[in-house]
């Protein structure tokens, strides 16, 4: 069921959004010599969940937005094991640590939630 779709109107986009900026609040006070590091590598990662269901939104059919669904889910599992070490290597304390896997929690219950929506339409 292709169709168009405004990824605008997706919450789970809306929240990938405003984790991406969280994250690059936090990634700004990071120590210099993590900036071409782990400050890089969480960034483009976190920017990725956001970007992929735009782009898989403009898609023509289900299964190639279900693809780019995919892919967001895959950046949101990068960020939470980049959260994780930037947590254990004393970057995050453990209060912005919950609070970060939280809000990740929620997208990536959204993202499986929509991928399977997507498929079981699919049959």
């Amino acid at each position: 069921m292709a169709g168009a779709r405004n990824f605008r109107d997706y919450s789970v986009w809306k929240e990938a959004v405003e984790l991406a900026t969280l994250v690059y609040n936090i990634t700004e006070k990071m120590p210099w010599f993590e900036k071409k590091g782990l400050c890089d590598q969480l960034q483009r990662a976190v920017v990725s969940i956001g970007s992929n269901i735009a782009e898989g939104a403009a898609r023509n059919s289900d299964s190639d937005f279900a693809h780019f669904l995919d892919f967001a889910l895959g950046s949101a599992f990068e960020v939470e094991t980049q959260l994780l070490i930037s947590k254990n290597v004393g970057y995050l304390d453990d209060e912005r640590y919950q609070e970060l896997i939280f809000k990740l929690s929620s997208i990536e219950r959204q993202l499986n939630g929509l991928i399977s929506k997507i498929r079981d339409r699919q049959g």
